[in-house]
């Protein structure tokens, strides 16, 4: 290719590929402008139909144009941010393809150009057309670069506040203050005597590594640490979301099946509690612990699960780094969504201001420290587990996406493994996987395992996208992710190989359960489909007709479901379909029910229900 040829090529491809960045350019720049006009995450025409649906309660055929109005948004809205996001990338190739072009044509051009006579008029005339076709040029293309990155972090932007620490309260001279930050304080006693250590502050310990040999604590007549409880103590309770382990399989036998809210029968207690918020109960003995938030505060309760009575209250308060504003949350998540875990020696609460708290069995507080504030368009809602010595936390939000393992007993960060994923408001479960247990999560893009001693990422499967709700469940060595938009996937949990997928009924919010070689899925517009657990064949469906937020469990040998009606449907662990049962408590039901010697604990809101016979 002779130098001419050369020329021309050049010059064609600079012109191709400025036409190409126009082109891209403008289209950011006309996406940017229509989302800023449409908030992706309100739509009028949703408000109307539910305004229409409050109106008409009975009407199936709205609640179906409801469902495929939410799916086509949702779909619309992910692939408008795919396409900004990848218009985004094009439009940095082109620009650096014009210009490389364009510096070759004008170099080969030099070579073989005779200069023209012109006069000076005409070189000036020349030179400002060409500084302002650059400028202009380059205003299109850093306004549209400017365009996509705030188009594509719309979501991130949400809720996003300036953190002020919390003031410490006037000090009574006479009064000892104990501050409770990033490092814990250690508090012991149930006597009214408070023994106080300030604990060295360490740096964030890398994947496997421990900090405890970099804290030091002095503390006089500690008295000897009780015993943690082992896997069988663990099971004979409901210490976490879904029970042991957080897999939502019980081993609590004559569970009520049969009741009725508004009538009270079979209804042994109701209690209000101060505080709302939409996390589960959880139980250790006769203790039953749940927790309440609003803007101004954020409360622990201890419950006397026979009676209703609640035997205390605690304030999570008075934590360094808590924001004295809190981050905004949904109506539907708020800042009390977490549930909390107990091991019968401490109960532990997490908060969507990333407060975290211990307190011992009586309600004296132990350690409390701030993880930094989640920043969370809905609203943090990873439950917590404790097991052995650590507290486990997923944590995955938009500033960073990790997993936590604190020291029941101080609340120093024993190790904390960074993950490459997404934000996510699954919870963790964990699994004894050939002897060794695992701790299990869920987030866009993989579910991955985690070992539970270290914090050592053994395995990890793709497949998951989107906004991720729905916990983990694990059987026979098989684990199982599901997420709306995205698929049904078997995977095993020694491997991290995909086993099966699925796409037929996908949950939204609702987690999986396994049981009896069969995995259930509850979706969030009313059908609870059961599968195969070794080869994913679909064996049966049921539509109710209303969604499902709160999670199927089993126990009894039944699978019990609460849809957002309030209305609980009781399945058999069988290959056919078989409702066994129907009842209904009255009351919107978004949370997960636990069970203890024959009896169900629901909540709804400030509202918590025992059902017994």
């Amino acid at each position: 290719m002779n130098i001419k040829d050369q020329i021309k090529l050049s010059s064609n491809v600079a012109v191709i590929s400025g036409i190409f960045c126009t082109a891209v350019a403008l289209l950011l720049l006309l996406n940017f402008w229509q989302l800023s006009k449409n908030d992706p995450l309100e739509s009028n025409a949703m408000k109307v139909l539910i305004e229409r649906l409050a109106q008409e309660p009975s009407n199936a055929e709205l609640k179906q144009d409801i469902r495929q109005l939410d799916l086509l948004a949702r779909k619309a809205y992910f692939n408008t941010q795919w396409q900004i996001n990848t218009g985004s990338y094009l439009l940095l190739f082109g620009a650096i393809v014009f210009a490389i072009a364009l510096r070759y044509y004008y170099t080969l051009k030099s070579k073989i150009e005779i200069p023209e006579q012109v006069v000076e008029n005409e070189l000036a005339a020349k030179a400002l057309s060409m500084k302002w076709l650059l400028a202009a040029g380059g205003v299109i293309l850093v306004s549209a670069l400017a365009a996509s990155y705030a188009s594509v972090n719309y979501l991130d932007q949400f809720g996003r506040e300036e953190i002020v620490a919390v003031e410490p309260p006037a000090q009574d001279p006479g009064i000892e203050v104990v501050e409770v930050g990033a490092e814990p304080v250690l508090l012991s006693g149930s006597d009214g005597v408070t023994t106080t250590d300030s604990l060295a502050s360490s740096a964030p310990a890398e994947t496997g590594t421990t900090s405890g040999e970099a804290a030091t604590a002095s503390v006089t007549a500690t008295p000897a640490a009780p015993a943690l409880p082992g896997a069988s103590q663990i099971m004979a309770n409901y210490p976490s979301f879904r029970g042991p382990f957080a897999n939502g399989v019980s081993s609590h036998k004559n569970i009520p099946t049969d009741f009725d809210g508004p009538s009270g029968k079979n209804i042994l207690w109701k209690t209000t509690v101060p505080l709302t918020g939409y996390n589960s109960p959880v139980i250790w003995g006769n203790k039953l612990f749940i927790s309440g938030a609003n803007a101004q505060k954020r409360e622990v309760y201890c419950i006397d699960r026979n009676s209703g009575k609640i035997l205390w209250a605690k304030a999570a308060d008075n934590i360094q780094g808590s924001p004295a504003t809190p981050p905004k949350t949904t109506e539907d998540t708020g800042l009390a969504a977490p549930s909390l875990a107990t091991d019968g020696i401490r109960v532990y609460a997490i908060f969507g201001t990333g407060d975290v708290i211990s307190f011992d069995m009586d309600g004296n507080r132990v350690w409390a420290r701030n993880l930094g504030v989640p920043e969370n368009h809905y609203g943090y809602s990873s439950s917590l587990i404790a097991w052995k010595d650590k507290l486990y936390i997923q944590y995955d939000n938009n500033r960073g996406h990790k997993l936590v393992a604190l020291d029941v007993a101080t609340g120093n960060t024993v190790w904390e493994t960074a993950r490459a994923v997404k934000i996510s408001w699954a919870s963790p479960i964990m699994a004894n996987v050939g002897g060794k247990y695992q701790v299990i999560m869920a987030a866009d893009p993989f579910v991955a395992g985690y070992d539970a001693d270290t914090g050592k990422e053994l395995w990890t499967a793709r497949g998951l996208m989107g906004e991720v709700g729905p916990s983990p469940a694990y059987s026979d060595g098989l684990v199982f992710v599901t997420q709306e938009y995205a698929t049904l996937m078997a995977v095993n949990a020694t491997n991290g190989q995909v086993v099966w997928k699925d796409d037929m009924y996908l949950s939204e919010v609702a987690s999986p359960v396994a049981a009896k070689g069969m995995v259930f899925v509850a979706t969030s517009y009313g059908v609870l489909a059961a599968f195969d657990a070794k080869n994913g064949e679909m064996l049966w469906e049921h539509d109710s007709g209303v969604g499902f937020y709160a999670s199927p469990v089993v126990a009894d040998d039944k699978l019990f479901l609460f849809d957002t009606d309030g209305k609980l449907q009781v399945f058999a662990l069988s290959r056919e379909m078989n409702l066994l049962a129907e009842s209904n408590l009255g009351a919107k039901i978004t949370s997960t029910p636990a069970f203890a010697d024959g009896r169900m604990y629901v909540r709804a809101g400030t509202t918590l229900y025992c059902i017994g016979k």
